[in-house]
């Protein structure tokens, strides 16, 4: 959660099929005819708890959530407030059980170590470490509850690293590259995932809690938030971010749904067999070909400004007349002409990489060969541009990742496997006491 960024998405929302809630119950051997007896325990769901005799009071869990929304400039409702309360404690247990099993496995994380991670998590957000407590203290939370996340992700990184033992050969990353080789200008994928585990029984509360998330997404909440909030996945830190991926090396079940997205959108939850994921597609591009984004861009920019006081019907018709009179332009050329009989600003732009600008301009400026123009673009109660393409350079060809990128991509993914299992199964011989 240290490293925040906003990220636009669509939803495309995906339910649980009834089929499958039907499959779930048959392996729980349910009854057709369900009764519950007893009554049901108010105190499951607060948020205090007792593992393995180590406390988590309510203040830890308000200051871890006052945190997450601090960092994250959060405006949440009621009810979303709750939620987040709910999968803190969860995530403070899981946090718990880490930590306790490194210091079993004679593994400790010294002051220093915090300290360093606490100074370089405060200058991320601009601030030294004494402004950066202050900080913690005025929204709500504390440095106490920063310092114990950044010790449980030190301890169990190290844990990790120290259990798991990941043998990947020089042949199987030749194969890897052949495999490249032999894909050529097929489809590759910059993926977002959210991954969250679910035995039979929790399967449909995880569905459930994923629409939830589709639902925050169209009301404009980041999917690098919901990714570092709820994520199970290793890859919660970076927002979720799977990188460049090939459908071949994804899940058949996440393969399938990647090759029907469009980039901006979000699908899920997608059933796996060991929970769901909700997966976001950033971008797309052909294996080891130049992508058209790269390309470094030469332009000029005509722009009208409206004057103050300039009422929507005024400005419509002046962008009405531009757009006329620019449509004109058939090179950078005519721009003086056309500026000087629109009373009109020119600015040169030069050396421009097509990926660093908004995804509106992008999208204008791929098909455009040198010397036409764009659509017009602004505001109403500003100004409205054209941009006139003079110059492009295209981007050189993609190399091939080097075997030490793959290898760490194959150990990243099956570390991320194994991690999830220890954690499974620290669950299971945990003794949790909700209070």
């Amino acid at each position: 959660m240290f490293a925040m960024a906003g990220m636009a998405s669509t939803a495309v929302a995906q339910t649980v099929p009834e089929q499958d809630i039907g499959a779930i119950a048959a392996s729980l051997d349910l009854p057709a005819n369900l009764t519950i007896f007893g009554k049901a325990d108010p105190a499951v769901r607060k948020a205090t708890a007792v593992v393995n005799d180590w406390v988590i009071t309510g203040t830890d869990v308000e200051q871890r959530v006052n945190q997450i929304i601090g960092l994250n400039k959060l405006n949440l409702k009621p009810a979303e407030r709750d939620e987040l309360r709910v999968t803190v404690l969860r995530q403070l247990i899981d946090e718990t059980l880490q930590i306790q099993e490194a210091k079993a496995n004679d593994i400790t994380v010294d002051k220093k170590e915090i300290d360093q991670t606490y100074a370089r998590v405060a200058k991320n957000f601009a601030k030294d470490p004494d402004q950066f407590r202050v900080w913690l203290r005025q929204v709500g939370s504390s440095e106490r509850s920063l310092r114990r996340q950044i010790e449980g992700e030190l301890a169990w990184g190290r844990l990790l690293r120290r259990r798991i033992d990941i043998n990947i050969s020089d042949a199987e990353i030749k194969e890897i590259i052949r495999n490249l080789e032999a894909s050529k200008g097929t489809e590759e994928y910059h993926v977002f995932e959210i991954y969250q585990s679910a035995t039979p029984d929790r399967a449909l509360e995880v569905a459930t809690g994923m629409q939830r998330m589709i639902a925050q997404m169209r009301e404009g909440t980041p999917f690098d938030y919901l990714a570092r909030t709820y994520s199970e996945s290793s890859t919660k830190s970076q927002g979720g971010d799977l990188g460049w991926v090939r459908p071949a090396m994804l899940p058949d079940e996440l393969a399938e749904v990647v090759k029907t997205m469009e980039p901006g959108q979000v699908a899920g939850p997608i059933e796996l067999p060991t929970g769901f994921s909700m997966i976001y597609l950033a971008e797309e591009r052909k294996v080891l070909m130049p992508d058209p984004k790269d390309a470094k861009v030469s332009l000029r920019q005509l722009s009208i400004r409206f004057p103050k006081g300039t009422s929507e019907e005024q400005a419509t018709a002046l962008a009405t007349e531009f757009a006329k009179q620019t449509s004109t332009i058939h090179g950078c050329g005519d721009v003086p002409k056309i500026a000087a009989s629109l009373n009109a600003e020119i600015a040169d732009r030069d050396n421009l990489a097509i990926r660093d600008m908004p995804p509106a301009i992008q999208n204008m400026l791929l098909p455009l060969q040198v010397g036409q123009v764009t659509r017009p673009f602004g505001a109403i109660e500003e100004s409205v541009s054209v941009l006139v393409l003079c110059g492009r350079d295209e981007p050189a060809s993609a190399n091939l990742p080097s075997p030490d990128q793959i290898r760490n991509q194959l150990e990243d993914v099956r570390t991320n496997v194994r991690a999830q299992r220890m954690l499974r199964d620290l669950r299971r011989d945990a003794l949790v006491e909700y209070r």
